[in-house]
């Protein structure tokens, strides 16, 4: 079981694309206008998991949870061991051996799926401690871009079905993060 940062802390968006014509067309922005709308997206969770700090950050969380992570992998090993022996010797187990070898296995699922929760919980709480403290800093970052581009708008990258790569500003904005370490 590897820790997937990239797709924990991505969210679900609530703006459409067509929220994000309708506010456009509410800034007077049409083909006639000769004025371009500068727009971007980001992917502020795949900013800070590739920012030097954000890496730093999970890679301690990683740690702090591998002692859980190697707990469940052993839970899981053992269910294995388990089913795997009774598939082999279950047609020469007496009735009660059997029983009590399958509750051996239902208290194996059951104590993986309550290790399994605990750690999913530990590890989104951490991350989102993470997410909370860079917040500050993306934004910063973030700001400082806007008014070194004179961008109109920026919107999470989750918010469009596509977005072509000239508008994602991610990068821009890890190598921002980067910078003010």
């Amino acid at each position: 079981m590897s820790i997937q940062v990239k797709n924990q802390f991505t969210k679900q968006a609530n703006v459409s694309l067509a929220k994000i014509v309708a506010i456009a067309l509410a800034l007077g922005v049409s083909s006639a206008t000769s004025a371009e709308l500068v727009i971007g997206f980001i992917d502020t969770a795949r900013a800070i998991s590739e920012s030097d700090e954000g890496k730093a950050l999970l890679a301690q969380i990683e740690l702090e949870l591998a002692e859980d992570q190697a707990r469940l992998e052993a839970l899981q090993e053992e269910f294995e061991t388990l089913r795997r022996k009774l598939e082999t010797d279950g047609e020469i187990m007496s009735d009660d051996e059997r029983r009590r070898h399958q509750k051996l296995i239902e208290d194996n699922r059951t104590d993986f799926q309550f290790e399994l929760q605990k750690y999913q919980r530990e590890l989104q709480e951490s991350q989102q401690e993470v997410l909370e403290e860079m917040a500050p800093k993306v934004n910063a970052a973030l700001a400082d871009l806007i008014e070194l581009e004179g961008m109109d708008m920026v919107f999470e990258r989750q918010v469009a079905t596509f977005v072509n790569p000239k508008h994602d500003i991610t990068r821009r904005i890890t190598e921002k993060l980067n910078e003010k370490q």
